[in-house]
């Protein structure tokens, strides 16, 4: 039995590491484009609370303070601002009186609806310049990644700025 050449093995991961870096700049890349085609429409933070109210349904303010890992103070000012700007309304919580609760307006959904098709308009258009046959094995390879990645449960994808809805 023969040990294993631990030189080829370094070299091949410092290899895949570095592809796996040029592929996320490219994520990065496009996750930032989505949000500068809003023209100012929100900030990313607002963004964040945009698509967790999205992903979560209604919710209070304590929970977007949760959510975002902030003070609920904070929390309250960027809800408020999205309430101003008509992409979340405010109401009483049915369910618990002394909170309210929070939902995307129309608006607010046509805002988290066009960030998302962004990113998968410009993420198909990376695809259609790949050759077919290497993007067969694209897709188990991501997900295998993610796997190992541990990947962030649908129900959190929204701290990412990503929506489960499609």
């Amino acid at each position: 039995m023969t040990a294993p050449d631990l030189d080829g093995d370094a070299a091949a991961l410092a290899a895949e590491v570095e592809a796996v870096m040029l592929a996320a700049r490219v994520l990065v890349g496009v996750s930032a484009q989505s949000v500068a085609a809003l023209d100012d429409t929100v900030t990313l933070p607002q963004l964040r609370v945009l698509v967790m109210v999205s992903s979560r349904g209604q919710l209070n303010l304590g929970a977007v303070a949760a959510g975002l890992g902030v003070h609920a103070s904070n929390a309250t000012r960027t809800v408020e601002r999205l309430v101003v700007a008509g992409l979340i309304s405010r109401s009483e919580d049915p369910t618990d009186r002394r909170h309210l609760a929070l939902e995307l307006t129309a608006q607010g959904h046509a805002v988290v609806e066009k960030v998302m098709n962004d990113r998968r308009a410009a993420i198909a258009k990376i695809l259609g310049r790949m050759p077919s046959s290497r993007r067969r094995s694209l897709v188990p390879a991501l997900r295998a990644f993610a796997e190992a990645g541990g990947e962030v449960p649908a129900d959190a994808v929204w701290s990412l700025g990503w929506t489960t809805a499609r």
